[in-house]
């Protein structure tokens, strides 16, 4: 029997104890649980040496070797561990798709800076398509050049008859 009427010192304690790291563990996430054990070992000492020091026990040290969780608690662990992953790969999907988009930028003010850069990436898509497939392309052809082919013209712009 301890100090303060306690009958069974042993088996309050390690009531208090299994409360005590229900009540710590209910407030953190499974990555916390998971990767601070010392800091929640030492959360758990002080609560119980506060508690116990009235009956006249003093708790020398914490170990947490196996928790074992409700269905419903693994559920939700695995549920929030789950959106946080695919948070994480929206963030970086997102930060792909900026870097792609300032690439394309830099890409536009080279090609902005030489129209004929512009011309020969046009043919060198052209290229590409024809040796990946064998299929028509249909190729625009500038209206400006027709003037260069009009009636009379042979390689100079058409000069109406005067």
């Amino acid at each position: 029997m301890s100090i303060n009427n306690i009958e069974n010192a042993e088996r309050s304690t390690r009531l208090l104890a299994a409360t005590t790291l229900r009540n710590i563990l209910g407030t953190k996430t499974l990555g916390e649980i998971l990767s601070d054990r010392e800091h929640t070992v030492e959360l758990m000492k002080t609560s119980l040496d506060e508690a116990t020091e009235a009956w006249g026990v003093r708790v020398e040290r914490v170990e947490v070797k196996d928790v074992r969780l409700p269905i419903q608690l693994q559920r939700a662990m695995a549920a929030e561990a789950e959106a946080t992953r695919e948070a994480r790969a929206k963030v970086i999907a997102a930060e792909g798709e900026q870097k792609a988009s300032r690439a394309l930028k830099e890409a536009a003010d080279v090609i902005n800076e030489s129209p004929s850069a512009l011309q020969l990436r046009y043919l060198q898509t052209l290229n590409t398509i024809s040796a990946e497939k064998n299929s028509t392309i249909i190729f625009p052809f500038p209206m400006e050049f027709m003037n260069y082919f009009g009636a009379g013209g042979h390689g100079s712009k058409a000069n109406p008859k005067a």
